[in-house]
């Protein structure tokens, strides 16, 4: 039995395939459009899990909407009302798009599937609650038979937290904390606050928190936010402006800080750094008082996390350090693109009431379920695009790969199936020495094209993993940040402690410098022999010439453009940065070999982030 699960229409449009209970593909629209965050109508996302399984539309059972579109048009109805007259602008802005597309939503769905072929029948359509595809996403495909399933994220139909139990094949909500009053929709407010763009900065807010001070935590608690011990919450709306206007805070918000919201471009100061930290720390204690208050009430010691705040892997590593719960499940692709994944399978388990048979380690197979390219269209791709490129034999490509990591060059690596969810894994990630001092700077600024402050994230080997962290569980999916054992780090002089703000950048803090945040953390992927032997036999091969069993991975793209999708993407984007080397399947591809009418200035041709 096939299920397609589909969202769409909001942000981050995805489609995923299941057959019975085993997810087969996956991948955001993004991938192939080129636009970030893309939230069309997902046909392109649609067509390859429909080649990835050899099927046609007709084949598939059921077809999945990951949430209920009349429900959100109900919350925006009654959200204007309560706030009549103010936000009148806004309303004229949000109706006639509603009115024209959002209300019909089954009958626009139901003719993009005819598209694919006019005998689709609309009575395979289904919908999902929004918080459920997030719930069933998560605990579904997590190895556990029961546990408590946290979701947290800006706003569904209602819901914007939900605590539910998950057990076998049924998932039972217990509780919501419903909109306005929003764990997600706080953080985008300060993301908007420091000048970042809502719904792609919230990272950026989270990588600027280590550099400030929690100053105004006290503020936060005080002023903008009521929490309980429970972990449940009241936002005090005279601060924010989202319900009704066109901005994320009002006026009040930034009288409350004593400084106006930041502009794109402005210098980022100590303030806001120290707002960054502040909101962060706030998010944290919310989200560690609602997991505690959750297993003391239901006795339940295995713990699912989705829904955007699920993606603060800051939060995530301080909850799992509180050792609440014995184990901890994270969705990789935890925003709305994972909400096609839990629409599909909360279709198969609760609505036609299959049964549930977990996997070890999980279901989601390293999160590998996108597309992957035979050598010969590897090959024909390149050369249509005039590359210069030879074949190795795999063994000579990861050695040669390796010896240029170890000699600080910066690879693209374009290797099997590309990942689902917002971070690169192996898959299709830029790679680098984590033991050079300026690779942290110049992957910043000479290949991503983005602000200097980024972390970068460490891919380590499974087997090395205590070796070198403070941390005793797996991350495959780069969602849990700890601490550089203190054996690696390097002990701050006086006059270095005394630099404050983006200077301290220049201060090598560890054996690994390029992945060591200024707060002596990092955010970590474990890579596994099993899910991705590939990865894991080129981090062995780097450890054995370098003796380190690390590398810098981050997402092979620009600032403000999609992961790369295709081998064409790639060579795009090898071409319009000053990566030094190119690596697809046992393909390589040097920048210095390359037609030099084919560089590019790839910095303008996305928007920003």
């Amino acid at each position: 039995m096939y299920i397609l699960g589909i969202s769409a229409y909001y942000h981050d449009a995805a489609a995923a395939i299941i057959h019975n209970d085993k997810i087969l593909a996956a991948a955001q629209e993004e991938r192939f459009s080129r636009i970030k965050h893309d939230s069309s109508f997902p046909s392109n996302a649609i067509k390859y899990c429909l080649d990835e399984v050899g099927i046609d539309i007709l084949s598939v059972e059921h077809v999945v909407f990951y949430d209920k579109p009349f429900l959100k048009f109900e919350r925006l109805l009654e959200t204007y009302l309560s706030f009549v007259p103010i936000g009148f602008l806004s309303f004229s802005k949000a109706i006639p798009i509603w009115m024209k597309e959002k209300l019909f939503q089954k009958y626009l769905l139901v003719k993009k599937l005819q598209e694919l072929d006019e005998q689709f029948s609309k009575d395979k359509l289904l919908f999902s609650e929004h918080h459920l595809s997030h719930a069933a996403s998560a605990f579904f495909a997590s190895p556990f038979d029961e546990a408590l399933i946290l979701t947290m994220d800006g706003v569904g139909e209602w819901t914007s937290t939900s605590l539910a139990v998950g057990k076998g094949n049924d998932i039972r909500i217990q509780k919501e904390i419903d909109f306005p009053n929003s764990l997600g929709l706080l953080y985008s407010a300060f993301t908007y606050y420091c000048g970042f763009k809502v719904n792609s900065g919230e990272y950026k807010l989270m990588g600027l928190a280590p550099y400030g001070q929690p100053k105004y935590a006290d503020l936060i608690t005080s002023s903008l936010i009521d929490i309980k011990e429970d972990g449940s919450f009241r936002l005090n709306q005279k601060y924010f402006n989202y319900c009704v206007g066109l901005t994320m805070t009002s006026n009040r918000f930034s009288a409350l800080f004593g400084s106006p919201i930041r502009k794109e471009g402005q210098q980022l100061t100590q303030f806001h750094m120290d707002v960054a930290a502040s909101i962060q720390l706030v998010v944290e204690k919310i989200v560690i008082k609602l997991a505690n208050a959750a297993q003391i009430e239901t006795g339940l010691k295995n713990l699912c996390l989705a829904g955007g705040v699920a993606l603060n892997c800051v939060a995530n590593g301080k909850l799992l350090k509180e050792e609440i719960f014995d184990e901890i499940w994270i969705q990789p692709a935890a925003g709305d693109a994972g909400g096609a994944i839990g629409c599909a399978l909360a279709a198969y388990h609760m609505h036609l009431k299959k049964p549930r048979f977990p996997v070890r380690p999980d279901s989601m197979q390293g999160s590998y379920l996108g597309p992957s390219y035979a050598s010969e269209v590897v090959s024909s791709e390149l050369q249509a695009a005039g590359a210069i490129f030879h074949e190795m034999s795999h063994d000579e490509m990861i050695d040669w790969t390796a010896s240029q990591l170890v000699r600080d060059r910066v690879v693209g690596w374009f290797q099997g199936r590309m990942e689902f969810g917002p971070r690169a894994l192996g898959g299709r990630s830029i790679l680098a020495n984590p033991k050079s001092d300026s690779m942290q700077k110049q992957l910043n600024l000479k290949i991503k094209y983005r602000e200097s402050f980024r972390p970068f994230a460490p891919s380590i080997l499974i087997e090395d993993l205590q070796a070198w962290f403070e941390l005793d569980a797996a991350s495959p999916y780069m969602l849990l940040v700890s601490s550089i054992r203190e054996e690696h780090c390097k002990k701050l002089t006086d006059d270095e402690r005394e630099i404050s703000g983006t200077e301290r950048l220049n201060i090598t803090r560890s054996l690994i410098p390029a992945v060591t945040h200024v707060d002596y953390s990092a955010r970590i992927q474990t890579v596994h022999s099993d899910t991705n032997p590939e990865f894991h036999r080129l981090i062995s091969k780097f450890k054995e010439k370098s003796g380190c069993p690390i590398l810098v991975n981050t997402s092979f793209n620009v600032r403000g453009e999609p992961i790369v999708g295709s081998p064409l993407d790639a060579f795009k984007c090898f071409m319009g940065t000053e990566m030094d080397v190119l690596v697809i399947g046992d393909y390589v591809l040097k920048k210095e070999d390359q037609n030099h009418d084919l560089i590019n200035d790839y910095r303008d041709t996305f928007d920003l982030d």
